[in-house]
């Protein structure tokens, strides 16, 4: 089964937090390899750690689970001098969690779940410029495309050139490979109601409209209760 049929049905749950099931694995000073809060090292230094949080959230009932690549594009590992291993690293990451999926795959389809958040550099706020971003998620959407992942979900997203940058690059390398999975697109709100730039969300539905994305939801940020208003409007 595809991941796009099975959208068609009524429930798919997701994986939970990874930051914090990695440290809970208390990875040693050898596994951060001098670069200690770079969680995306750690799909090189300890593929059986983060293969077993894929496969402990199966256990439980996850249809999908997000690789460890939330960081994963060039712009972030630049801060760890790691940029020129950015596809390399999403590829392995990609593969981790397909191993994880084949196993827990027996009695239902399991899905892995390409993740890319929004880096620590906006083009709103004059802190990167569009080439340098979009060469960071397409060589980030290269690698999760070679390690075949089911979907995209670019997610925690606050500013709306840095969606249709990181959606752009997407679409760009899946034309380019020859390769054509769903996209989901997450933002974030604020307790002001916008995104972090200001954008209210009937800008960002304006604006992303003309994408025609799979899915458009909303992660992080407020918490829930104060979400409710946002995804009525979304709906």
């Amino acid at each position: 089964m595809k991941f796009r049929d099975r959208l068609k049905q009524d429930i798919i749950i997701f994986d939970g937090a990874m930051g914090t099931q990695i440290q809970a694995l208390n990875p040693t000073e050898e596994e951060w390899d001098g670069k200690l809060g770079c969680s995306e090292v750690l799909n090189l230094t300890a593929p059986d750690k983060i293969q077993k949080i894929h496969e402990d959230y199966y256990e439980a009932g996850s249809d999908v689970v997000e690789t460890n690549t939330f960081g994963a594009n060039e712009i972030v590992l630049a801060e760890y001098e790691l940029q020129d291993r950015a596809r390399e690293i999403n590829r392995v990451a990609a593969q981790i969690a397909r191993k994880a999926a084949d196993n827990y795959s027996n009695s239902k389809p399991r899905f892995i779940a390409g993740s890319m958040g929004p880096g620590t550099r906006l083009i709103t706020l004059n802190q990167t410029d569009f080439p340098t971003m979009y060469h960071s998620y397409s060589e980030q959407a290269k690698g999760l495309i070679e390690g075949e992942v089911d979907l995209f979900i670019i997610e925690t997203c606050q500013d709306l050139l840095q969606i249709k940058t990181a959606l752009l690059a997407v679409r760009d390398a899946m034309a380019e490979m020859n390769y054509d999975v769903p996209i989901i697109v997450s933002v974030t709100v604020e307790t002001t109601g916008t995104l972090l730039v200001g954008s209210e969300m009937s800008a960002v539905l304006a604006a992303l409209e003309p994408f025609k994305i799979d899915v458009l939801g909303m992660n992080c940020a407020t918490g829930p209760k104060h979400m409710r208003p946002y995804i009525r409007q979304i709906c």
